[in-house]
């Protein structure tokens, strides 16, 4: 498992821990990344990563939209439920990991166009060159760390967790949402 991968484990760890009630109460994706984020924020701090930072549905870089090429090559601007980067502040990597969430009760179209967009992030490249010169980030976006597709199923109380690397798919995880004990 490499770094991003057990930032992410522990954040989500004490996230399904701590905030069951919250998860199984059927709240709106939006609120759940709001909560996650805060875990991925003090899990970043205690690493070498610290001066990275986690943002809900940031579209940035360095005030120009984020955009990706899909595998039909077209221009797409992107927005993460949940992005672990340097906001373009470490150009040599400004990306760690993006989070797409869903619930299982949504369109599965809108699943894949979630995974889609994590292959696309998580490859080294969008074109198959990237050249780095210390200074200047790429057109499109791309090299993140780890992409992680996120899906939560209240009826059957569990978390579904893909993750993503170099452009596929590299592991699946569940992960049961027990009752808290007091």
């Amino acid at each position: 498992m490499n770094n991003t991968t057990i930032i992410f484990e522990n954040a989500n760890k004490v996230f399904l821990n701590n905030q069951v009630d919250l998860i199984l109460s059927g709240v709106s994706e939006r609120t759940l990344c709001g909560s996650l984020m805060r875990y991925l924020q003090e899990e970043i701090k205690k690493t070498n990563y610290s001066k990275y930072h986690v943002d809900v549905e940031y579209n940035r870089n360095r005030g120009k939209v984020k955009t990706i090429i899909n595998q039909n090559i077209e221009v797409m601007p992107i927005n993460c439920d949940i992005i672990v980067h340097s906001r373009g502040e470490i150009p040599e990597q400004d990306n760690l990991i993006a989070i797409e969430m869903k619930k299982s009760t949504n369109r599965n179209s809108e699943k894949i166009k979630d995974k889609n967009r994590l292959i696309a992030l998580t490859k080294d490249t969008f074109d198959d060159v990237w050249s780095f010169d210390g200074r200047n980030l790429p057109e499109h976006v791309c090299r993140y760390k780890l992409g992680v597709y996120y899906e939560v199923n209240i009826g059957q109380r569990e978390v579904y967790v893909e993750y993503y690397k170099k452009g596929k798919l590299s592991s699946i995880k569940k992960f049961m949402l027990k009752n808290r004990s007091n």
